[in-house]
């Protein structure tokens, strides 16, 4: 068995590229760490000195608000230099390759880069070619993955149930596209759930869906039935190809998450979505603002959560005075 790039010569996070690969050990390190951070926030003065004199580069070459915002303020908050990249403007659109945008940018002492792009795998292929002092964070892969918002869906998990051992859980939607469902597939079985359900069309479930670990049905009724977590997940239209779907309108009537459907789950579900919501195509309105949701919670814990990551990997986990 190869050498697992994204650990240290002594099993400590160096680079975060997905769950695959990692163990349950080192995902509850990395929620206990984030337990640490989580008063940060809640300071009059939100920073502690960590990464004080590292510099962090975000490599967005694909947009986002939440991810990209909540990186940015959890590297802040930990003192880092920070810089963001715009990629629209540039090198890359005059013809740099990503190689060269790499090296140039780790010839200005780089000590971290945080990157999402399209192409899966574009993440493994910068942490191999960047020097042994510089790691390197997925924010999001073509399809592959997307370890931190995974993460900070299981530190949300863990505040309201606790145990991951007697849960089960429902995934709804188009998780044929979603890196999002990926690592939170590979979590939830590496954290010992023992029930993980996946809801949704054929049309929209990768094939061989179960060999994931997880039970597939595209009724959505019987799917709910008793579960305690409920994972909404975006039609990810922008990765779709060809007509996968009648309508939204038809899509919402089957499987979109409305307060008749919730009656379905345990009376004390929690109701989750990575974001951005399309209200009325996954998920209804009552039901996202809900006291079943927990939506909100997930975007104020990826800080503290990316935070955790980001020391972890820089081999500073121990705020001080946090």
């Amino acid at each position: 068995m190869g050498k697992n790039i994204q650990l240290d010569s002594h099993g400590r996070l160096r680079h975060f590229l997905s769950i695959e690969g990692l163990n349950r050990t080192l995902l509850t390190e990395i929620l206990d760490t984030a337990e640490n951070f989580v008063s940060v926030g809640n300071r009059a003065a939100k920073k502690v000195p960590l990464l004080r004199g590292k510099t962090i580069a975000n490599l967005f070459f694909e947009p986002s608000t939440r991810t990209r915002t909540t990186f940015d303020l959890a590297e802040k908050r930990l003192s880092a230099d920070v810089l963001n990249i715009n990629i629209n403007t540039s090198a890359t659109t005059k013809g740099e390759t990503l190689l060269d945008t790499l090296q140039n940018l780790t010839a200005m002492q780089i000590d971290l880069f945080v990157v999402r792009h399209s192409a899966s795998g574009a993440a493994h292929f910068i942490a191999q070619h960047v020097p042994d002092s510089v790691s390197v964070i997925n924010a999001g892969d073509g399809r592959h993955a997307h370890p931190t918002q995974a993460m900070l869906d299981m530190f949300t998990i863990r505040k309201h149930k606790e145990d991951f051992t007697r849960l089960r859980f429902a995934i709804v939607g188009d998780v044929l596209h979603s890196r999002v469902a990926r690592s939170q597939i590979h979590a939830l079985n590496m954290l010992g759930c023992p029930e993980v359900r996946v809801i949704g069309p054929h049309t929209l479930s990768p094939s061989h869906v179960e060999d994931l670990g997880v039970h597939f049905t595209t009724n959505m009724e019987a799917g709910l039935d008793g579960v305690d977590v409920i994972i909404m997940l975006r039609l990810q239209n922008e990765r779709m190809s060809g007509a996968l779907l009648p309508s939204k309108g038809e899509y919402f009537h089957y499987y979109g998450l409305t307060e008749q459907r919730l009656k379905r789950a345990a009376a004390d579900a929690i109701v989750m979505h990575p974001g951005p919501m399309n209200r009325g195509v996954e998920i209804e309105s009552a039901v996202a603002d809900s006291g079943h949701s927990v939506i909100l919670q997930q975007v104020t814990n990826g800080i503290a959560v990316r935070m955790a990551v980001l020391s972890m990997a820089m081999q500073q986990s121990n705020p001080e005075g946090a």
